[in-house]
């Protein structure tokens, strides 16, 4: 079945779910509590969305139209997503967007999201960054590196 069906099956499913995990909490530590977290855990996500660095840097990629240049497995993105999964009142979505807070956890839901919207073998466009794993680059002193600006006859002295 397709991955976009899942999906919509499971937006369309998530605020009965919400509703019924809401009344079991309730029932189990009380209402005012309850609705306590839930509030609370809602102010935490905006807060993580208005003090977060995060959305800056996707107005510009977004902004620029370099959507090649926002990595779902970027540890801003999945920030972002788990402060929107926050700020959804809801114990399902607190509970996600808590686990995606986790470093391993936030890593394996990007791998998992880049492999699920991703075409296997797409070439993704060059946007000017290399990225290298660690063990396939050096540190190179600076004595070693060439000073370029000697070559070239426009530069300031």
């Amino acid at each position: 079945m397709n991955v976009a069906i899942w999906l919509l099956g499971a937006v369309l499913a998530l605020p009965f779910a919400e509703i019924a995990v809401f009344v079991l909490v309730a029932i189990w530590i009380g209402f005012l509590w309850a609705l306590l977290a839930v509030v609370s855990t809602s102010l935490l996500g905006a807060l993580m969305l208005r003090l977060g660095g995060d959305i800056s840097r996707m107005k510009v990629v977004l902004g620029s139209q370099r959507v090649t240049a926002l990595e779902t497995d970027g540890p801003g993105t999945m920030r972002i997503l788990a402060a929107i999964l926050l700020l959804i009142p809801g114990f399902i979505t607190d509970v996600i967007g808590v686990l995606l807070l986790i470093a391993p956890l936030r890593r394996l839901v990007g791998a998992l999201l880049l492999r699920a919207f991703v075409a296997p073998g797409a070439a993704r466009p060059a946007d000017g960054v290399v990225d290298l794993d660690p063990e396939e680059w050096r540190q190179v002193p600076n004595a070693r590196l060439r000073d370029e600006r000697e070559r070239r006859p426009d530069s300031p002295p």
